[in-house]
């Protein structure tokens, strides 16, 4: 069971077999290891995802950069990621969910720390920052997809409200056109019907 640190060959995530699930939790202080209230999950879901939780609700969830680093098994046994063994005995990678409630991926090259991966590491890493229909593009603004517009009323949530957009024209089963967008973050798939076979 990791604390706040993977190593390779530990595993984070979903044994299904035995219904357990592997987090990391930070410590509480820098100087105390006693639990803290910043925990990195992952989500049990049709596409698996990291999750920054911190007090029990959900801050940040991971993107495609973090599946880079990381090896993701979805199995009807398990879904986990790990970090790969290298068998280079003088380097190696260690995941950390640090105490200020980041995630950092390090790897330790002859006593030496080279960062590789932070998170989160901007207002778009944080979960479910704009509304419906819309993404956060590289300027870190909200905007509607091709074929919305601002509208409507705000959504109102618990903590924010999100300005929503809305379709420019009604729906058109005719039309079979889909919008390819690039290095985006899959919608979350925990109330959702999935196909990830499609091609």
């Amino acid at each position: 069971y990791p604390t706040d640190t993977l190593l390779p060959g530990m595993k984070l995530g979903w044994d299904r077999t035995k219904n357990i699930n592997k987090t990391l939790t930070s410590w509480a202080r820098l100087d105390d290891p006693s639990s803290g209230s910043h925990v990195f999950a992952i989500e049990n879901w049709k596409v698996s995802h990291g999750l920054l939780i911190d007090t029990g609700q959900i801050e940040f969830r991971t993107g495609p950069r973090y599946s880079k680093f990381v090896n993701i098994t979805e199995t009807e046994e398990e879904i986990s990621h790990s970090l790969n063994i290298t068998p280079n005995v003088s380097s190696i990678s260690v995941l950390q969910m640090t105490y200020a409630g980041a995630l950092r991926l390090m790897e330790l090259i002859g006593g030496e720390r080279h960062f590789l991966f932070y998170f989160p590491v901007d207002n778009c890493d944080y979960y479910n920052t704009c509304g419906e229909n819309t993404y956060c593009n590289t300027s870190r603004n909200c905007v509607c997809i091709a074929g919305f517009q601002p509208g409507g009323q705000y959504a109102v949530g618990l903590t924010k409200s999100k300005r929503r957009c809305l379709r420019k024209s009604q729906l058109s089963c005719r039309e079979k056109k889909f919008k390819k967008m690039r290095n985006m973050k899959l919608p979350d798939t925990q109330f959702k019907i999935l196909e990830t076979k499609v091609g």
